[in-house]
């Protein structure tokens, strides 16, 4: 008799569900899409399991902290792995709204993929939106990556300081030796006048052109 009672209660739970469909989800799995040859086949376990994953979402939410495994009820269930879930409240005797059924599923969306080694492409809440992957924190810190940056330009325009003062140096340097070079070609400059070449004047050497010595200049040495 108690097992009469238990099974038909159930059948009319089952029933309110289906008839109660603005606070029912439909459930979509593809295992083989997601593991291959590693797929495992849906049953009542892992039907057991998804019912305790979503009675432990339930109760992250306020004032459902006494939800228990016997308050989801699964409806429909397909070879292909697709079926409709409600959530009851037995002290109403009615189904918890769907705003609230959504809302724990989504915070706890990870870990209800996990627990079928799945993600939101291959385990679908059809009325609920996927979640967001949280975001990865970087594995240099953002300070680090500025001021290496700040450090390589700060280096740049040092080594540019450097080189444009080595440049100025060279063009200094280079300056005086060319006017000293142009003195030189300007004073062995050999004139020639009358057809004759004449040495000019060496005034560093203090000599004379031997082109204007008279001859006495020229006979009797200094």
């Amino acid at each position: 008799m108690r097992q009469n009672n238990s099974v038909t209660q159930e059948h009319t739970r089952r029933s309110k569900a289906k008839a109660d469909g603005e606070n029912a989800f439909k459930v979509r799995l593809s295992i083989r899409t997601a593991l291959g040859d590693n797929a495992y086949a849906w049953d009542t376990n892992e039907e057991y399991l998804f019912k305790a994953m979503v009675a432990f979402s339930m109760r992250k939410v306020p004032n459902r902290e006494t939800t228990e495994i016997s308050h989801v009820l699964v409806c429909n269930v397909t070879q292909r792995v697709s079926f409709w879930f409600v959530v009851t409240d037995p002290l109403k005797n009615h189904t918890l709204p769907a705003v609230e059924v959504q809302t724990a599923i989504r915070m706890n969306r990870n870990r209800i993929n996990g627990a079928f080694f799945l993600n939101d492409q291959t385990l679908e809440f059809l009325k609920i939106p996927s979640t967001l992957a949280p975001p990865t924190d970087p594995s240099v810190p953002i300070w680090i990556i500025i001021f290496g940056v700040i450090f390589c330009i700060v280096i740049v325009a040092v080594m540019l300081l450097i080189l444009s003062g080595i440049r100025q140096r060279r063009r200094m340097s280079k300056g005086p030796t060319e006017v000293d070079d142009s003195e030189d070609k300007c004073e062995n400059t050999i004139t020639i006048e009358n057809g004759i070449p004449c040495d000019p004047l060496d005034t560093k050497g203090g000599h004379i052109n031997d082109a204007f010595m008279t001859e006495d200049e020229r006979l009797t040495p200094l």
